[in-house]
């Protein structure tokens, strides 16, 4: 039997994927550590691990932090995410000693959990709770410009906040190695090899297990008139002005309609609501997921994954570049359709789209039977249990590399002797437009390269 921390940060989204898993290592004979957060308290006492409590560590935020986190900013959760695991360093330094885990799981961004397996040589699980994202599956994110401008000005802060590291005992080359998945490090990640985009393209320290879910609940569709179930998560989910939207759209449709709406929108805020449409501020959203016939969703990928698990289509309304990652998958399985217009007139059309197209609950339907065939908490705890893992298949991303390696020596030389003949045997005033064209033209070029070789490789391995 193994001794085995859980780490992870204080979100939902985060935490719940890993709490079938901990029951499932719990009821194996697996001692089982949960480093977490008051809030999650009762959920991870439920799964029978040992709740350790990690709310003295969390930093005072100025209201500027705060709005930062609440806004999903990528450059405050990581230099939050420093702070802490500075803050918890001489703690789990003594944990380390007295526990001596054997092996630990930790959210796929979480520092401390990441930093101290690497700082104490444990070996690693890590948990992804959205899709795994390399470089070829990290072109389903489509950044913001907003999003682009905070990471690109929070490059200093966060490189300041990573020097502070280096004193306690942990090496890091730059935040991107804290969060990007690569083919060396063992990996669980909550959704099928059919969901997962280029799964061919990650190695056998992945395990793609299927939604980690506590429940054996069936989709059950059948009853007098359609169910609509809306829901923003639980992070940006004040929301007002949409929900009320939702409601004048469905007001009067032959329909029945549950929100969840979380704790941060005031019910009475809503108006008086028709008899058809109910609003909760938490509901059991698997029950209510195996019964809806559509689901309006800002796409999380837990939300998405028990909307499939339950043969549920969606309403797809993204908020982050992540989301609409995920959203860009079930629209690409035809399990759901985009909210691109969130008037009253565009959320009555869409939901309308999804109840009168059944290809849309078909696809769903199929999604759902996948899920279903993985192998789910079960097959995690196994993988756990036997970490560290070897790797005897191809590393495609490795091979890949070599070809972006040879492609980016290639162009470059011949643009430079592009411009260096023009230069000499004609003029050297303009070729400076050559340089640029090339810049403008590298990207593209170099996908188009990329996509080919990863189309020959699987070619090969096919054959």
């Amino acid at each position: 039997m193994k001794r085995v921390a859980f780490f992870c940060i204080p979100a939902h989204g985060h935490t719940n994927p890993m709490l079938p898993v901990a029951a499932e290592l719990v009821k194996r004979g697996n001692t089982v550590r949960f480093y977490s957060f008051d809030e999650f308290k009762d959920k991870i006492n439920a799964t029978g691990a040992a709740f350790i409590s990690c709310d003295a560590y969390l930093p005072e935020l100025s209201e500027q932090e705060k709005a930062g986190l609440k806004n999903v900013s990528t450059t405050e959760m990581t230099v939050q995410d420093i702070r802490i695991t500075l803050g918890m360093d001489s703690y789990l330094e003594e944990e380390f000693k007295s526990f001596r885990p054997d092996v630990i799981y930790t959210d796929s961004v979480c520092f401390w959990g990441k930093l101290n397996a690497w700082k104490h040589h444990v070996p690693m699980v890590v948990s992804t709770s959205t899709f795994a994202f390399n470089q070829l599956s990290s072109q389903y994110m489509k950044n913001t410009p907003k999003e682009m401008a905070d990471m690109i000005l929070g490059l200093p802060r966060v490189s300041k906040e990573l020097k502070k590291l280096e004193p306690y005992g942990y090496h890091v080359k730059g935040a991107l190695s804290l969060v990007q998945s690569d083919n060396q490090t063992d990996s669980i990640v909550y959704t099928s090899r059919r969901f997962q985009p280029y799964a061919e393209s990650f190695s056998d320290h992945y395990a793609f297990v299927g939604p980690s879910v506590f429940s054996n609940v069936v989709p059950e569709k059948t009853k007098e008139r359609p169910l609509v179930y809306i829901s923003l998560g639980t992070v940006i989910n004040d929301r007002p002005d949409f929900y009320t939207k939702c409601i004048e759209a469905l007001r009067d449709q032959n329909v029945d309609v549950i929100i969840s709406c979380g704790n941060a929108v005031n019910r009475g805020s809503l108006g008086v609501l028709p008899d058809n449409i109910h609003v909760y501020p938490y509901v059991d959203q698997l029950d209510i997921l195996s019964k809806a016939d559509v689901f309006i969703t800002h796409c999380g990928m837990n939300s998405v994954s028990e909307s499939l698990y339950m043969a549920a289509p969606m309403v797809l309304y993204p908020q982050t570049s992540e989301q609409k990652a995920v959203a860009r998958r079930v629209m690409e399985i035809g399990a759901g359709t985009a909210l691109n217009d969130d008037s009253v007139d565009g959320i009555r059309a869409s939901v309308h789209e999804i109840l009168s197209n059944s290809d849309y609950g078909k696809a769903a339907e199929v999604c759902s039977t996948d899920f279903r065939s993985c192998t789910g908490a079960a097959g995690a705890a196994e993988f756990i249990e036997n970490a560290p893992h070897a790797s005897n298949g191809l590393d495609i991303i490795g091979e890949l590399n070599k070809t972006t390696v040879r492609f980016h020596f290639i162009y470059w030389a011949i643009t430079v002797a592009v411009i260096m003949l023009i230069g000499f045997l004609i003029s050297w005033e303009y070729v400076w437009i050559i340089g640029i064209a090339a810049g403008i033209l590298f990207y593209p070029i170099s996908r188009v390269i990329q996509k080919r070789k990863y189309t020959s490789i699987l070619h090969k391995i096919q054959q």
